[in-house]
């Protein structure tokens, strides 16, 4: 028999509240980090988007807290507000599914601060959400971080560059000197390493391997243009392959509105996934897509995590990830099932490099793609 959740060390209750998410046999991530942050250990993980981090550290979390104390006990730090706004539903669902008596609140920035305030009053045990506005609000005295026993840092590579370094430091100085910190990525750079291993005590690094496969049956298709035409190449397509339904992928949250008002504006049926939406907005825009109602979906990689759209032949990326790691995962919605589908990336120029680096990392090949009166056309490719 594998392994089991209550093998690793978690309680009846969170077993329980996993399985009314349909989680019941852990990740690799989850077996190795959940036993030894129950040991109070420091860790810096690194795994791949979508293989289970965020409850790797969670159910430890969720475990630990003492909720007969009306205090805050757990930061959780994330770079963005979806990842803040993904990390708090699942929050949400794990105690209302496991019935224990903990409370989390969002912080984030570009919110009404005075809404947080009056949140904080009630002293939420977890705070998710942006290190300067959880700092700010240390600063001010609404958050007594004194009494922070575990410390969170999701996407380290990010939270842990130039830009925010010095902020990630200034808070977890705040807290009590016995804290737990775990820290979290898709990817460690040596420099984020070198950062994590200076601020951790005898962390225990864990690295599961990424499994780098494609399946063969998703065609790879690119159309080079300008970047100012990206939204004009998409319309365009998507008139002339006649697409019922797909995913339209951007690699930030706050492009997702304008990028859905100018589809919309040219007569394509557009919704978007963004941290704005309440729960009852994402439900339906997910429902209606899986309904036709709604003919693209547009996303960002955060947005999407977790979204399962049965029958979907395409996969657009409007911009190109970075990571191929993000890459395979956009990809891979469609393609589906022993179906066939077709990832089609619109690249400007100076993201042209990207179609080699995934073609080398993924071992995969890209067909160059033009439009010519109303017909898709092969183009031949630069050496």
């Amino acid at each position: 028999m594998g392994t089991t959740f209550e093998k690793l060390g978690t309680n009846a209750r969170l077993v329980t509240g996993l399985q009314k998410i349909n989680i019941n046999v852990p990740t690799d991530i989850q077996t190795k980090v959940i036993p030894l942050a129950l040991q109070g250990k420091d860790i810096i993980g690194q795994s791949e988007t979508g293989t289970g981090k965020t409850l790797a550290y969670l159910l430890p979390l969720l475990q630990k807290l003492d909720n007969t104390k009306r205090e805050t006990q757990a930061v959780i730090l994330a770079p963005t507000q979806e990842l803040s706004i993904q990390i708090q539903r699942l929050i949400e669902a794990m105690i209302s599914g496991s019935d224990i008596p903990v409370t989390s609140a969002p912080i984030i920035g570009n919110v009404n601060i005075a809404r947080q305030v009056e949140k904080l009053k009630e002293k939420p045990h977890i705070i998710v959400g942006s290190c300067s506005r959880i700092l700010d609000l240390v600063e001010k005295k609404k958050i007594a971080a004194q009494k922070i026993k575990t410390i969170v840092i999701d996407e380290a590579d990010r939270l842990l560059d130039d830009k925010n370094l010095a902020q990630i430091k200034a808070l977890i100085k705040t807290t009590l000197k016995d804290r737990q910190i775990l820290l979290f990525s898709a990817t460690i750079p040596g420099k984020t390493l070198e950062r994590a291993k200076e601020m951790l005590q005898n962390p225990q690094i864990i690295t599961i391997q990424a499994n780098l496969e494609i399946t063969p049956n998703i065609s790879h298709i690119y159309f080079l243009t300008e970047y100012r035409d990206k939204i004009k190449v998409l319309r365009k397509l998507v008139g002339i392959i006649n697409v019922e339904r797909a995913l339209v992928f951007v690699n930030r949250g706050d492009n997702i509105e304008l990028t859905s008002e100018k589809l919309n504006y040219h007569g394509l049926k557009t919704a978007g996934l963004h941290a704005g939406l309440l729960k009852e907005e994402r439900k339906k825009a997910i429902e209606d897509f899986r309904q036709n109602k709604i003919q693209l979906l547009v996303a960002t990689d955060i947005a999407a995590r977790g979204l399962d759209i049965a029958g979907l032949s395409y996969v657009f990326n409007l911009d190109m990830p970075e990571d191929p790691q993000a890459y395979l995962h956009r990809v891979g919605r469609t393609g589906r099932a022993g179906k066939t589908g077709t990832a089609i990336s619109i690249v400007a120029r100076q993201e042209a490099a990207l179609i080699n680096k995934y073609e080398k990392v993924l071992k995969i090949k890209f067909a160059a793609k033009h439009m010519y009166k109303g017909k898709i056309l092969d183009t031949r490719r630069s050496p």
